[in-house]
């Protein structure tokens, strides 16, 4: 690694965490609907994962993963909800190992309230236990430590329920959201519910052979130019989120890996009643750490392989980043548009240590663990007060735009291609379509049925 990506040399070259932040990754959308097994089930598909140090508690860390992608608002009368047999994980390391030391368990319960009617609610839903909500979700929360010694840090936790309608939830947050956010012992915050998709993406274009409405003209299929469209607008998610103190995760070394799971057991019909059981071991059927990296680096053929894989046995995947089949399509499909095929990062590699370098070992100086094992994750640097892609994840980062300006080159890595247009890629959507909340969980309000 060039010894000019250092911490300290950073200033000198003008080159800020936040500038890397935007300057660095792979292209494409975010991991909704990512692999064929869990695009067909939603309660166990991860779409997000975000670890940042927090704006408004700096001594402590937020951890989100969202779940169930394109989450249409009016979706009763069963709306959606986490899994009662899905075993939901967060994962923390904090040696650089490749191997969770802190896990974070959510397992949800579901009860029918008002087993009598169809409806999801009798009457208006002004509190979380009220009588006139048929359909509630509790969970427990368990933390497990490097040994597999587990610690219930909450039981009968309330889910935050739908937001159905201006008249079946008024006033959603006060009444419904805020009371789902509790503190639990050791100074651990906790939400579970419905929340609005902060990611913003023009996913119709994107996917349209690799289009950028604002680069249209350029494309080999040329087009008008355009603003971009956000396809993500509107819709939820399922959001599972943390608020941990740092001293609680970090060991000697500020940086820590973050990734989330989902794991099911094998299902079994008895055959004398035809009632539906799980059994036997949890199994990994979804993984999610930076975003992207399933979506639009691992092939079709070894998706589903790489969701039920984890960190420790990423060489497999190496081929894959080091030559990222979408950075080979940039000047297929837009002639002219240069990019490197080769950067050399110090990794002995080969191919593109650019992105080996942010997606399996991080940054050295910015959030390279001490002695890191590669591995893909998001790595977070505790000890830098304002988080920003590569270094962890917040809900405002446009990763689209930083990760498709890197796949062209744009980077501090081989300033040669940080030159426009490659610079200046992207899709035109810069911001989610609202304002995110100014306190944890931070991301908005889910949109109403009604909406």
């Amino acid at each position: 690694m060039p010894t000019y990506l250092t911490r300290r040399a950073l200033p000198a070259l003008g080159i800020t965490a936040s500038i890397l932040a935007g300057a660095m990754g792979i292209a494409g959308a975010s991991s909704h609907r990512e692999a064929p097994l869990s695009s067909q089930d939603p309660v166990t598909d991860l779409t997000d994962v975000y670890a940042f140090v927090s704006p408004d508690a700096p001594d402590t860390v937020t951890l989100i993963a969202n779940v169930i992608p394109f989450e249409q608002p009016a979706g009763g009368p069963n709306f959606y909800q986490f899994g009662d047999d899905v075993l939901y994980q967060i994962n923390v390391d904090n040696d650089g190992d490749a191997r969770a030391d802190t896990r974070y368990q959510f397992r949800f319960t579901t009860t029918t309230a008002n087993p009598g009617t169809f409806l999801y609610n009798t009457g208006q839903v002004t509190k979380l236990e009220d009588p006139d909500l048929s359909v509630r979700q509790t969970y427990t929360l368990t933390e497990v430590d490097e040994q597999g010694r587990s610690r219930v840090l909450g039981r009968n936790i309330p889910v935050a329920p739908t937001n159905v309608g201006e008249r079946s939830t008024p006033n959603y947050e006060s009444n419904l959201a805020a009371p789902a956010v509790k503190q639990l012992s050791g100074g651990i915050t906790t939400f579970a519910g419905p929340r609005d998709d902060a990611f913003f993406v023009d996913l119709g274009s994107i996917f349209d052979l690799g289009g950028l409405r604002p680069f249209n003209p350029a494309h080999l299929i040329p087009l008008p130019a355009e603003d971009g469209e956000d396809y993500v607008a509107g819709l939820n998610v399922h959001t599972l989120a943390l608020q941990v103190p740092i001293d609680r995760l970090v060991d000697d070394d500020p940086v820590i890996g973050v990734w989330a799971t989902t794991h099911r057991k094998a299902t079994r019909i008895a055959s004398d009643t035809g009632s539906v059981k799980s059994v036997g071991d949890w199994v990994q059927v979804s993984r999610l750490g930076q975003p992207l990296v399933n979506e639009v680096v691992i092939p079709m053929g070894k998706k589903d392989r790489f969701n039920a894989s984890r960190p420790s046995q990423d060489a497999q995947f190496l081929d894959h980043v080091i030559k990222p089949e979408l950075a080979g399509l940039i000047p297929v499909l837009y002639p002219g548009v240069k990019v490197p095929t080769e950067v050399d990062a110090g990794l002995g590699l080969g191919g593109r240590e650019d992105i080996a370098t942010i997606f399996l070992t991080g940054i050295p100086g910015l959030n390279q663990p001490k002695g890191v094992k590669p591995a893909e994750m998001l790595r977070l640097n505790t000890d830098i007060a304002k988080s920003g892609f590569p270094n962890g994840r917040t809900l405002t980062d446009d990763v689209v735009d930083i990760e498709i300006r890197a796949l062209a080159g744009a980077t501090a890595f081989s300033p040669e291609f940080n030159i426009s247009p490659n610079k200046d890629l992207g899709d035109g959507v810069d911001a989610n379509d609202v304002p995110l909340a100014a306190k944890f969980p931070y991301l908005a309000s889910p949109k109403a049925g009604t909406d």
